[in-house]
């Protein structure tokens, strides 16, 4: 429906499109625009690293050892970072990994990194990896994978310079890396909030005792000793040597259980805690946490000490990695069960369960382009985090693509389209005599939306979820010839600015809750990606802009609104104006906490 919808505005609008100018033309017009589109242009962060894996690189299957991977990976993206930074740089963190592919003896590794964006003293660095047949010339995607580095100087304290994104892909990952960056900051806390909140079913009272495994049989300990071909210039071991000792212990215990030779699939998020030097002895300990029906979560923890009469131990690292058998024809095989011991046992037994759950919330909701999930996604407190980043992560990577097209001006209200991945977007843009920080508390709000946009009839705050976060139920009369009114359920995430020059967001997406399920009185609607932007231009002056992916329920009233059919698209956008400049001084000590 969408593409026919497409088809026909290019048809039946030609004249309209015809006159349309784009939006990003006029910045473009210079030598750096041209050159940043151009062939000739590549990143100045850009870091690649090309390796031919030998039989040494291998292990016993004759495939690429995921820690001599991860160690290439790593510096990889640490030449990365220091090419930006400018002075020696250390691993803080690295995002979870999903390997796709395996890659075998004689292929060829292929890594690039970048910095997507820098903040203080640390930055985003991302990485592709893919691998390369020579006799066949055939490609494949392995895994892509974030990294966190620190900048670090031994006299001068670091203030990294900030990366000025040229490409369309480089605007969306670095307006998305403030995001994700807010993820990381509160990982710990949201999941020790989801084990604390949520109920864990196990069946550990049910299951056969018989054909269970005791955990213990799968436990590891492994010492090694840090020396200098393990550390940079600083004596610091690199973070990519650690990785590579911790896959190493984690794929003997997950042997232990299965007796055969495991597969690593995926890597949750490595966070280094501290670092260690050249000396360290580094104790690295490994169990099966739980065996699922196809996969296995091993734990891994890394502890450093300098002299062995030393009693107090350094945590530097954990993670949690997740294994699978596979047979002949690469299928996974089932694994036997996981009895865990009493006490800290069964409690790692159970969290794994949890993060099974968190891991599949994750990669559906985050790793899913739009068009691969439903408009509306099941909300509950186990996802919440997982939504909230991909509804502000959606609504930035519409902001920063670079083909809108002007389709219309009146009175200093602009209106762009985008026909772009078989959706088409509109977006307003107007700037209004109102500061920043006080339109963007008028309009986080949904329940004053009413005052001024008559498409929405009545709302309704479901729950407040956090200081940033909020469900609401929408009433909206009936839009497109439909005879019944429409209703909402709306997830609205607010974000300040992360650094200077970036907007205020709101960013609005459908969602589904049990409490408030589709009813015969109203059509059930649903928005897919919307919310405001709002950027500062001067003392008291902003400019805020609307952004709609539009769904099949609206697309009709939205083309009749770009054709020049309608004009209520305008006449809303100067209601917006006018309650922001008849309430701008209501909300002057609510200022003071943004």
């Amino acid at each position: 429906m969408i593409q026919n919808v497409g088809n026909h505005l290019r048809r039946g609008l030609a004249s309209v499109f015809s006159s349309r100018t784009s939006r990003k033309s006029a910045s473009r017009a210079g030598n750096d625009g041209a050159m940043a589109d151009g062939e000739g242009y590549r990143n100045p962060t850009e870091v690649q690293m090309s390796q031919l894996v030998l039989p040494c690189h291998t292990n016993q299957r004759g495939e690429l050892s995921v820690g001599q991977l991860l160690k290439w990976i790593d510096t990889t993206a640490c030449l990365s970072a220091e090419r930006h930074a400018g002075c020696p740089c250390v691993t803080a963190s690295m995002d979870d990994i999903y390997f796709e592919h395996t890659i075998s003896v004689g292929q060829v590794v292929n890594i690039k990194a970048k910095v997507n964006r820098a903040f203080n003293s640390s930055m985003e660095v991302g990485i592709q990896v893919a691998s390369e047949d020579l006799c066949s010339e055939k490609q494949w995607n392995v895994c892509k994978a974030l990294a966190t580095f620190v900048a670090h100087r031994e006299i001068t304290k670091v203030k990294l310079k900030q990366i000025m994104p040229r490409t369309e892909e480089e605007k969306m990952e670095h307006s998305v890396a403030a995001e994700r960056r807010r993820m990381r900051l509160v990982y710990a806390d949201t999941i020790k909030d989801l084990l604390a909140n949520c109920a864990i079913q196990d069946d550990l009272e049910s299951r056969d005792c018989s054909h269970m495994v005791p955990a213990e049989k799968t436990r590891v300990e492994s010492v090694e000793l840090v020396l200098p071909p393990h550390a940079n210039h600083q004596g610091n071991t690199f973070g990519g040597q650690i990785m590579a000792w911790m896959e190493n212990v984690a794929t003997i215990a997950a042997s232990r259980l299965c007796r055969a030779h495991p597969t690593l699939k995926a890597i949750e998020m490595f966070h280094f805690r501290g670092p260690s030097q050249v000396g360290d002895r580094l104790v690295l300990k490994a169990i099966v946490n739980n065996a699922f029906k196809h996969s296995m979560e091993v734990g891994v923890c890394v502890e450093a000490y300098r002299q062995q009469a030393e009693t107090h131990r350094r945590h530097i690292n954990s993670a949690f990695m997740t294994f699978v058998v596979l047979d002949a024809d690469d299928q996974p095989q089932l694994l036997p069960w996981i009895r865990p011991q009493p006490g800290d046992g069964e409690r790692r037994y159970r969290e794994a369960s949890a993060r099974k759950k968190i891991r599949l919330d994750r990669k559906y909701i985050v790793s899913c382009k739009q068009t691969e999930v439903p408009l509306s996604v099941p909300w509950d407190p186990s996802n919440q985090v997982y939504l909230s980043y991909n509804n502000v992560s959606s609504l930035r990577m519409l902001v920063a693509k670079d083909n809108w097209v002007l389709s219309s001006e009146i009175n200093q209200v602009r209106l762009y389209t985008l026909e772009d991945d078989k959706f088409l977007s509109f977006h307003m843009e107007m700037v209004v005599h109102v500061d920043a920080a006080q339109a963007f508390l008028l309009l986080s709000d949904l329940r004053r939306r009413p005052e001024w946009d008559k498409h929405y009839r009545s709302v309704e705050l479901v729950q407040q979820v956090d200081e940033d976060d909020a469900i609401y139920h929408v009433t909206s009369p009936a839009l497109g010839g439909h005879t019944k009114p429409q209703d909402f359920v709306i997830l609205a995430s607010r974000r300040k600015p992360c650094d200077n020059g970036d907007p205020y967001v709101i960013a609005l997406r459908s969602v589904t809750l049990p409490t408030h399920r589709e009813t015969p009185e109203y059509r059930r609607g649903e928005t897919l990606c919307s919310g405001f932007c709002f950027w500062r231009e001067g003392d008291q002056l902003t400019k805020v802009s609307y952004y709609n992916q539009a769904t099949p329920g609206v697309l009709n009233y939205v083309t009749t609104n770009v054709a020049g059919l309608s004009s209520e698209f305008y006449t809303t956008f100067k209601a917006c104006e006018q309650f922001l400049l008849d309430n701008r001084n209501d909300l002057a000590p609510s200022l003071q906490t943004l």
